[in-house]
């Protein structure tokens, strides 16, 4: 008798502990890239859609920032919160592929992501967009808006991925406006580099001498520097601009301005503007915190880093198949796109959204062909 209430006992032990694990919330780790969580780019809409999916799906969420030193990065955080009981590590931006790698080699029961890059292994899938599609579209917009004919772009780190904003950003500029000329820096060659606001806003102010009315940031934290800087130039003035460089448009004459910009910005002026990344960022445009003067960002090309993160977690919460390999997103199926609000309304005419309606159409039905590099 004792042996079978033993028996007895540790069957209901077992049977505890199963129902315990089959109804234990999903454990998600972020594990972040430099930048921090409220970089206003990357980060946070990766942060945003992991919120969302806690909010409604009631997974607990752990996050890790990198460590970082004058040397560089010194740690990540795939290995640390698969060990701290992670069932899903996402790893926000291709820096993180080797370490969610080497965490999915060491923790083969739990899932791994990484966001911008392909990793290898069963238990790992690439969340990876076509980020030369959405600049399509926003350089098409700088082409058809600026009043110089010059635009600018300022990347973060120097590598393939931010190339591919370049090269669809020029095209779409080129595609609208084949006399337009656009200059391109990029703020380091590190990682450093995405968390660079004073190198990023010295570089617009060159930019800006140099007859550029609009700037598309594709920087990480360094575009800070970006929206600084044209915030408070605010405009470009005829007297100021370079040899050969004349104004060929106004298109924004009849917009209400703020204060500050009248005053500053009298007599034969245009209006500068930002392209924000990632997260919309259109906001940050709004120097007079009044949406019905005229906003300095123009768009954003948007990543939608916060909806495939929130789609990944929604997918392991209701046990859908394990997809491995590459997961690609661009305009067909809402992976990027451009920013429309009410901050942008007045700056993106209808008539103006009507031509991005059909050019996307024709870069979906590959129509037009994006460039990479």
């Amino acid at each position: 008798m004792p042996h079978l209430l033993r028996t007895a006992a540790a069957l209901l032990t077992f049977s505890l502990s199963l129902a315990a694990a089959q109804t234990a919330p999903l454990n998600v780790g972020i594990a972040l890239d430099t930048g921090g969580k409220n970089d206003r780019s990357f980060n946070q809409a990766a942060w945003s859609g992991a919120q969302k999916a806690a909010k409604e799906f009631g997974v607990k969420v752990s996050l890790f920032s990198p460590t970082e030193s004058a040397q560089g990065v010194t740690s990540r955080g795939a290995e640390p919160l698969a060990k701290a009981g992670a069932n899903l590590v996402i790893g926000v931006g291709f820096a993180n592929k080797d370490s969610i790698e080497e965490a999915a080699r060491n923790h083969s029961q739990a899932k791994f992501a990484v966001v911008d890059d392909l990793p290898t292994g069963a238990n790992t899938v690439g969340l990876r967009f076509r980020e030369q599609e959405g600049s399509f579209m926003v350089g098409y917009i700088a082409g058809k808006t600026s009043s110089t004919g010059i635009v600018g772009f300022v990347g973060g780190q120097d590598v393939p991925l931010i190339h591919k904003f370049e090269a669809g950003f020029a095209a779409g500029v080129k595609f609208i406006c084949p006399n337009c000329k656009v200059i391109a820096a990029y703020t380091g060659k590190t990682p450093a580099a995405w968390n660079d606001p004073a190198t990023a806003g010295k570089l617009a102010t060159s930019m800006q001498k140099r007859g550029a009315d609009i700037i598309f940031a594709a920087a990480g934290g360094s575009g800070a520097g970006v929206v600084a800087q044209v915030n408070a130039a605010q405009c470009l003035k005829a007297s100021a601009l370079p040899k050969g460089v004349t104004f060929g448009s106004d298109l924004f004459a009849k917009v209400p301005k703020s204060a500050a910009y009248q005053k500053s910005c009298a007599g034969d002026a245009r209006p500068t503007f930002f392209i924000g990344v990632d997260s919309n960022q259109n906001y940050l445009g709004d120097d007079d915190h009044n949406p019905a003067t005229l906003n300095h960002g123009l768009t954003s090309m948007v990543k939608r880093v916060d909806n495939v993160v929130y789609s990944l977690i929604r997918d392991v919460v209701q046990k859908q198949p394990w997809r491995t390999g590459d997961q690609s997103y661009g305009l067909e199926n809402g992976g990027v796109g451009y920013a429309l609000d009410s901050y942008n309304r007045a700056l993106i005419s209808p008539q103006l959204e009507g031509l991005l309606t059909k050019v996307q159409r024709l870069i979906v039905f590959r129509s037009i062909s994006v460039p990479v590099k």
